[in-house]
């Protein structure tokens, strides 16, 4: 193990840290669970950047710095779901997709051929990472407007509309990625 390594685990284990704390519905703990989210994304950063670095690649790294970035996106958007900020929906097709193009990059290395990420990948990433945002600055204004007692049911509305707009966008850039990636590894597809 590694520093890389231990900056992607730590990616998982705070995503459990950030679903715990959102779970609370406490102003503190939402903003902790704010903070703890942007850690998780320079963690994103991080352990690749030292991995290249310092010559730290390692094949367990290339496997699970994937997986930790889904984990981390499929369990906030499940604990959304949980606190009824968005449809079970588009969970399945996030996960859907990534089970479509994990099996296909499975089944191209098997014949020795590695596929590389897409830009429309990056889209997809920088989407559900926006709307994620989006739902977390949403539950810290809702939670401190009962304090500061300007929270409404317009505004309130008004905020759901834009998150249900980010959310659109990552679902458009998720089958949107997936679309791209299958078509552009056609030729693997014919020989199944």
């Amino acid at each position: 193990m590694n520093l890389p390594n231990y900056l992607t685990l730590s990616r998982i284990v705070l995503t459990f840290v950030i679903m715990a704390f959102l779970f609370a519905k406490n102003f503190a703990m939402t903003c902790a669970a704010f903070l703890l989210f942007l850690a998780a994304c320079a963690t994103d950063f991080l352990d690749g950047w030292v991995a290249r670095k310092k010559g730290l690649i390692s094949d367990f790294g290339k496997i699970m710095d994937p997986l930790a970035d889904k984990v981390l996106v499929v369990g906030l958007f499940l604990t959304f779901v949980q606190l009824q900020l968005m449809g079970a929906w588009v969970v399945v097709v996030i996960v859907v997709r990534e089970f479509l193009i994990t099996g296909m990059r499975i089944f191209a290395l098997r014949r020795g051929v590695v596929l590389a990420a897409e830009s429309a990948g990056k889209h997809k990433t920088v989407s559900q990472m926006g709307a994620i945002i989006c739902i977390l600055i949403f539950l810290i204004l809702r939670e401190s407007g009962s304090y500061f007692s300007f929270w409404n049911e317009t505004f309130e509305s008004s905020f759901r509309m834009g998150i249900h707009v980010m959310v659109g966008l990552a679902v458009f850039f998720t089958v949107y990625s997936g679309l791209v990636y299958l078509w552009r590894n056609r030729h693997l597809i014919r020989t199944l």
